[in-house]
């Protein structure tokens, strides 16, 4: 309860204060009118660099963009999610006509249709042309919409890498669809759902059983998480929902946790490193962001070193240390310790000596290494 609590403190002062809102009016030649958009940048973003961000797409701005944007700026403040592009698309006054679909098959069609060709044509191409933009797409929405922004999702080509679907008020061929598509994606697909227990009834209906298909999927390019909240009104459940599907889709993404330490790294049989350069390459390749390795994450991998004394990987830390950040003593640190356990006293003692004249990082200060030769020293008389 204290961490929403906190979310929404930042919801209306961080988001003023730090962040960059913005308001667009975008002119859609599909739509034949002009659409109001809400976008939020990043507080760190800037023209001056080529620093490129992922995008989450908020359908029905008008009341869920404030939402989505404080918990995104909540949680990219504490690099728990990637530094992200808000767009919010307003529909209050089209709501309707946006989302029509046929009651023969459940796709979209006349109006429906020609919203549905602008957000891939128009509203994409002209937030991709405007800002400096990484290829990894949200899309979130709630009720009726969040049963929309499944018709991305069920075409050829996917425009959306993750789906945050909300209390969706599904349409009675939609969970057939999407069970037939996700059996067969080819590459990684996110998929959040959720629902209250106390939702509104036909609602709590139709995501149970869409949960019970898309959990029997075998396809190891979908990454589905379903959340049952209690006791949640249906317009109460983006409060709820949005800070899970937050950390569900970039959860690979965050500082290695006590549960991935205990329940990973310390259960590996092989190297923690290469599982440290694997999680990084995998940020990379999941949302096209190159992540340098955090210092809490080097300790985490050391921590576990320690206590299955495996010193031999302590080494293969020291390089990825010195790959990663060459100016600093992380480096020498961890070499030292190898050097240490393996029974190589002497060149140990040089190599915390040696880590005096480098910058001092995550706590490791040049005390800290003259200390450790100097403890040699004493130990055998050198």
């Amino acid at each position: 309860m204290k961490k929403f609590k906190i979310i929404f403190l930042f919801l209306f002062t961080g988001l003023i204060s730090f962040s960059q809102a913005k308001y667009h009016n975008i002119s859609s030649n599909i739509l034949g009118e002009d659409r109001e958009l809400k976008i939020l940048l990043p507080r760190g973003y800037s023209e001056d660099d080529d620093k490129a961000y992922p995008v989450i797409y908020v359908f029905d701005g008008d009341y869920l963009f404030e939402v989505v944007a404080g918990n995104v700026d909540y949680y990219a403040y504490w690099e728990d999610i990637p530094e992200s592009i808000v767009v919010g698309v307003n529909q209050v006054d089209s709501r309707e006509e946006d989302l029509m679909y046929s009651e023969q098959n459940s796709l979209p069609v006349e109006s429906g249709a020609d919203f549905f060709e602008f957000v891939g044509k128009e509203l994409i191409p002209f937030v991709e042309d405007k800002y400096k933009t990484e290829t990894f797409r949200v899309a979130v929405e709630h009720g009726e919409t969040a049963n929309f922004i499944n018709y991305y999702l069920i075409t050829q080509n996917p425009v959306f890498n993750a789906y945050v679907s909300i209390s969706p008020d599904l349409a009675i061929d939609m969970e057939k669809y999407l069970g037939e598509r996700l059996m067969n994606v080819e590459e990684k697909i996110f998929y959040y759902l959720a629902v209250s227990n106390t939702d509104i009834k036909h609602i709590m209906e139709g995501v149970a059983s869409l949960d019970n298909t898309v959990k029997g999927i075998e396809n190891n390019n979908l990454l589905y998480a379903f959340d049952e909240f209690d006791g949640s009104t249906h317009y109460a459940m983006p409060a709820h929902a949005i800070p899970k599907a937050l950390e569900s889709i970039f959860f690979i993404f965050q500082p290695i946790t006590k549960k991935e330490y205990n329940e990973s790294i310390l259960k590996l049989e092989g190297s923690p490193v290469v599982y440290l350069e694997d999680k990084y390459a995998e940020i990379q390749n999941l949302f096209g962001i190159e992540k340098q390795i955090i210092i809490n994450d080097f300790k985490a991998v050391a921590a576990a070193i320690k206590k299955k004394q495996k010193w031999e990987y302590y080494e293969e830390l020291s390089k990825l240390a010195r790959d990663n950040y060459p100016e600093t003593v992380l480096s020498k640190y961890y070499k030292g310790l190898y050097l240490e356990n393996i029974g190589e006293s002497k060149k140990a003692m040089k190599t915390f000596q040696s880590g005096y004249i480098l910058e001092e990082i995550g706590g490791i200060t040049k005390d800290l290494m003259l200390e450790k030769a100097e403890a040699i020293k004493r130990d055998f008389g050198y």
